[in-house]
């Protein structure tokens, strides 16, 4: 039986690609001319590839959603960030809300930085703990939430999305660390989503915290239900569960966040290294323990204590810190919180 044929690659068109860079020349040139270089050819393919106007609008208004909330973003890239999430309908004489102000005055307090969904209820309550100087919004437009609530409205540090999906993109990819309060769809999609991109990889682990209301069963009772039907089923792994905590207790809740910085900061795949930066490099027995406890984890080379790779410097990548870098079977997410958790022990 004869193979599908592969559908054959359109011809280099070396004068369309000297014009595109002629243009981006006219307009001053700035950051990462390659890659704007290739979302204009890309552009470009799209008056013979997709032929329906509302597709080509989606593609549209999710670059310029995205484009202006990098844009809001940028001058903060150096502050950690908390993204709290909870439903819009609690009201200010909830325990909830109150628990909710108390986080974000804490975790401002700690250092980091709000962002919630700009909405009310547990939304505005972050900010209100926060502070508008401490506050981001990512508003959604709905037909029956047209303005962000009254702390965050005249912001700077507020974006307007069309797409939920853009917005979700924008919280995950600004956040160090997320905060779940009780809520309806919203909140419980935002939250699998986060769980499904640190258990696949696709994001940065992070802190997922699930806070209850002093004495309340919301989350325990999520948390059993996972347990009962997606662990005994099968349905994921026993180490899954150590991506996410659960408290009713505020001061616990930023406990857990600020400690998973304690000693970990950041990390990046490197060719075949998962490179681990952080503040305090493991002594020899310490790395030896790691080659031992985490071998299950370990695919190609063991753990070591490495200087800034090559690409990192290249982009200016965190390269004073010191690494520690092993190769990572790249399924076992929920180990490598373990890791992480090991680390910031250490």
């Amino acid at each position: 039986m004869r193979k599908p044929r592969r559908a054959e690659r359109p011809p280099a068109d070396p004068e369309g690609k000297r014009r595109i860079q002629e243009l981006i020349a006219t307009r001053g040139g700035g950051h990462n001319a390659d890659l704007v270089e290739d979302i204009i050819e890309n552009a470009l393919k799209l008056l013979r590839d997709v032929r329906h106007r509302g597709d080509v609008r989606v593609i549209q208004g999710a670059i310029r959603e995205l484009r202006a909330a990098f844009r809001t973003f940028a001058p903060y890239a150096e502050r950690r960030k908390v993204t709290i999430f909870g439903s819009a309908r609690t009201q200010p004489d909830r325990p909830e809300y109150r628990q909710a102000v108390e986080f974000g005055h804490k975790m401002a307090a700690a250092g980091f930085m709000v962002i919630t969904g700009a909405g009310p209820g547990i939304m505005q309550a972050g900010h209100e703990g926060a502070g508008p100087e401490n506050s981001f919004g990512a508003n959604i437009r709905l037909p029956w939430e047209q303005s962000a609530n009254p702390v965050i409205v005249s912001d700077k540090k507020l974006v307007t999305f069309k797409y939920f999906f853009t917005r979700k993109l924008t919280f995950i990819r600004h956040s160090d660390a997320l905060a779940l309060f009780p809520g309806g769809f919203g909140t419980l999609d935002e939250g699998y989503e986060a769980l499904t991109l640190m258990q696949t990889g696709k994001s940065q682990l992070m802190p997922l915290v699930l806070v209850d209301k002093p004495g309340g069963t919301f989350w325990k009772t999520w948390d059993k239900h996972v347990r009962e039907h997606l662990l005994r089923n099968e349905l994921i792994s026993p180490d899954d569960l150590n991506l996410y905590q659960i408290t009713d207790d505020t001061d616990q809740a930023v406990r857990w966040i600020t400690r998973f910085f304690r000693n970990y900061h950041s990390s990046r795949f490197v060719k075949d290294l998962l490179v681990l930066r952080l503040r305090h490099v493991p002594s020899p027995s310490a790395l030896a323990a790691l080659n031992d406890d985490f071998a299950d984890i370990v695919a190609g080379a063991p753990f070591q204590s490495i200087p800034a790779t090559p690409e990192e410097r290249e982009d200016e990548d965190n390269v004073e810190l010191p690494r520690v870098a092993f190769g990572f079977n790249r399924k076992a997410y929920g180990r490598l919180r373990e890791l992480i958790d090991r680390l910031n022990g250490l």
